[in-house]
Parts: C-alpha cells; sequence; structure tokens
C-alpha cells in the first residue's frame, strides 16, 4: 500500500520490449536505501517488482495488462517518473490509501501557472471511471496524490502546489500525454455494496 507522496524523480534508464511485456530500469538513489530484491515500489502510481538492484538503479518487468492499463509503455530513456516505497506501519499516512493498481489513464490537457508558483492541471477521465470521482474526492494521477477541485463533463481539475510541481513529473507533461489514474479503492466497496443490497432488496 502506497499514499502518494511522491519521494524521488527517478529517470528511466530504458524500456525493453519483449514478446510478451517489457523490462523496465529506472536510475534513482534515495529509494534504493532500503529496497530488497522482490520489493514493491510504485513507478507513476503503478506498483511493480523490483529486480537487479544496481548501487545507483533497480529494473521491474512490466504484464501486458500494466502495458495496456498505464502509461509505462510511453516511456523512453530519459523520462523522468514519480518513485514511492509502500507505506510502513509506523509511517504517516500524509495522502490518501493508494494501492498501486491503476485504474486506466486520462488525457493530459494542460497545466496553466496561476500565481505564486502554483499550478492549474486539466484532465480529461474515461467515462468509465468518472462515476468514482467526486468534488474534493482523492484521486491518485501518476500515483501522486491529489484533491479534485472541479469535474465537468468528464473533465478534472486540480491544483498543484509548488512542492508537488518540483518534486514530480507532472511538469514534463504535454497535451495529449496519457496519465495514470487510480480512483480512491472507497468508492469502488461503496459501488459493490450498493450493488449488493439491490439485488437482496430485489429478491
Amino acid at each position: 500500500m502506497f499514499t502518494g507522496i511522491i519521494e524521488e524523480l527517478g529517470t528511466v534508464d530504458s524500456l525493453v520490449k519483449q514478446t510478451a511485456g517489457a523490462r523496465l530500469r529506472v536510475r534513482c538513489a534515495r529509494v534504493l536505501e532500503d529496497l530488497k530484491q522482490g520489493s514493491s515500489i510504485a513507478v507513476n502510481g503503478v506498483c511493480l517488482t523490483a529486480v537487479d538492484l544496481g548501487r545507483d538503479s533497480f529494473s521491474a518487468d512490466l504484464a501486458p495488462e500494466t502495458l495496456r492499463r498505464s502509461n509505462l509503455g510511453d516511456l523512453a530513456a530519459g523520462s523522468r517518473v514519480n518513485l514511492e516505497r509502500p507505506l510502513s506501519p509506523t509511517d504517516r499516512l500524509s495522502g490518501h490509501i493508494v494501492q498501486g493498481h491503476v485504474d486506466g489513464t486520462g488525457e493530459f490537457l494542460s497545466l496553466e501557472l496561476v500565481g505564486d508558483e502554483n499550478w492549474w492541471l486539466k484532465l480529461r477521465v474515461p467515462p468509465e471511471l468518472d462515476r468514482y470521482l467526486v468534488f474534493k474526492g482523492s484521486i491518485a494521477i501518476d500515483g501522486i496524490s491529489l484533491t479534485i477541485a472541479s469535474l465537468e463533463q468528464s473533465v478534472l481539475g486540480v491544483t498543484i502546489i509548488p512542492h508537488t510541481y518540483q518534486m514530480t513529473s507532472l511538469g514534463a507533461h504535454k497535451p495529449g500525454d496519457r496519465v495514470n489514474l487510480e480512483c480512491d479503492v472507497l468508492a469502488k466497496h461503496v459501488e459493490k455494496l450498493l450493488q449488493s443490497l439491490e439485488y437482496f432488496g430485489k429478491r
């Protein structure tokens, strides 16, 4: 489990496509401090298994489903990626509950400076995810825990504070890019519960 509080910006060293899936190698420093072979790590919000650890890098294998559902297949050498290690039981939950299970991708529309180094980010979200999004609710965008500030006709808006802009890869995106979206898992549980109650109510 993660919190959506990015620890480090890593740099893609390589992305090698394979017959089924791909292998990603990322250069980094801080997250390697206690990373072990087989440890989980979130890369742009996708929970991956770290293998082939080096002094300044790690690798991870990407399944076909990961490539289909996320933007990791769009990466190339030199791309910046958001990195976060799993939550420790003794850590504060500063963001929100993030599983690293990406629900889909949104379309990056714009990132506009609104003053005092604050930014306004707009994304187009796929229709199938819209029902999980609410005003002032939580969402993970490329693994970053953010609060929905506006939601109109499948266009989502969030404020990006200076620290988030400086510490994440959001500033590197351009219009049309895909970004990873993970909706609040609580919304999905509530939906299933309500469907069950409706089913039993009809019996």
